[in-house]
């Protein structure tokens, strides 16, 4: 297939070096096997390589700058990754390689699983880890974490961070993944990669120079336009603009309110007026049953508003329900 990203546009986007090599595996791959995984189409790969670009360095890396640091040390040891708990080398034969950074002994087992699975039949990355780094595996690597992740789904609604939790497991790096996303798409759809501004404009965005929601969710409408696809897949999932709506109408809100005031100017007639209890004090018997009688007629006053209320809390859910 023809990539729908070419090399140039990449390393115009880019905010330094590429390494030729590094991203030459990555296109090649891409050329040869991207559409066997639905990456025809610009909005996802869009987001399958700002996501590379983050995790190498813009295609500058492809292994793991080894200290080793106090982090890296403890590889030798992760049975997580399925490396020994022994201290044997694991960590740093298995150490993170290719752009996507492939790290640890299981993951380079799932991959030459995932690769026979294919019936691409790799050589022995278990035994050689550094094979990875050789064509076509370095370009394959990331089309398997892509595929494994059923991160097209979340490309096909623009959400950035559903993807980058399925690349990363977090979020870390997520601004720079953002950056990445947005220089990128601007030079696929033929501008600058920091013209944030001019396309705003375009679109009818606020024209702030900030590539929030909107303006990411605008770029991802775009893509999808340039991919063919339907522009109903373009539900903005990641940080979603949502018009902000009253929970209960206006006119109900108001109907309650004034209710309820009702009720506290009387219940105020009778509870606020030094009737406490202390009050009685003093009283003759006559006068007694003067406040007794009131107090009976309020208990029942209490009991027709609270049917009373009942309606009305029927009235706004009836009305929330039927908005």
């Amino acid at each position: 297939m023809n990539v729908p990203v070419t090399a140039q546009q990449i390393r115009a986007s880019a905010r330094g070096p590429v390494n030729a090599s590094n991203l030459n595996s990555v296109i090649v791959a891409l050329d040869r096997y991207g559409s066997d995984f639905g990456l025809d189409r610009p909005h996802r790969v869009v987001q399958y390589l700002a996501q590379l670009m983050h995790e190498s360095g813009d295609f500058r890396y492809d292994r793991e700058i080894w200290g080793p640091t106090p982090a890296q040390a403890r590889y030798d040891t992760r049975i997580d990754l399925g490396n020994t708990s022994a201290l044997d080398g694991d960590g740093k034969k298995y150490m993170g390689r290719t752009g996507m950074q492939l790290t640890g002994k299981a993951n380079y087992q799932a991959f030459s699983d995932w690769c026979e699975g294919k019936g691409y039949h790799p050589p022995d990355f278990v035994s050689n880890p550094d094979l990875v780094n050789s064509d076509p595996w370095e370009g394959l690597v990331p089309l398997w974490y892509w595929e494994s992740r059923r991160l097209n789904r979340f490309a096909d609604q623009g959400d950035i961070e559903m993807i980058t939790k399925g690349v990363n497991g977090g979020l870390n790096g997520f601004a720079d993944r953002v950056d990445h996303f947005v220089r990128l798409a601007l030079v696929v759809l033929g501008l600058r990669p920091d013209a944030v501004r001019e396309f705003q404009a375009a679109k009818g965005l606020e024209v702030d120079g900030d590539a929030g929601p909107r303006t990411r969710a605008a770029l991802h409408t775009s893509l999808l336009a340039l991919s063919g696809a339907s522009t109903k897949m373009a539900a903005f999932a990641a940080a979603p603009v949502v018009e902000e709506k009253e929970v209960v109408p206006a006119a109900v809100e108001a109907g309650v309110k004034k209710k309820f005031n009702l009720l506290g100017k009387i219940a105020a007639m009778f509870g606020g007026g030094g009737f406490g209890i202390a009050a009685f004090a003093g009283f003759d018997w006559r006068a007694l049953l003067v406040i007794i009688g009131a107090a009976v007629t309020l208990a029942i006053g209490g009991l027709l508003f609270r049917n009373w209320l009942i309606k009305a809390i029927k009235d706004v859910k009836a009305a929330v329900e039927g908005d």
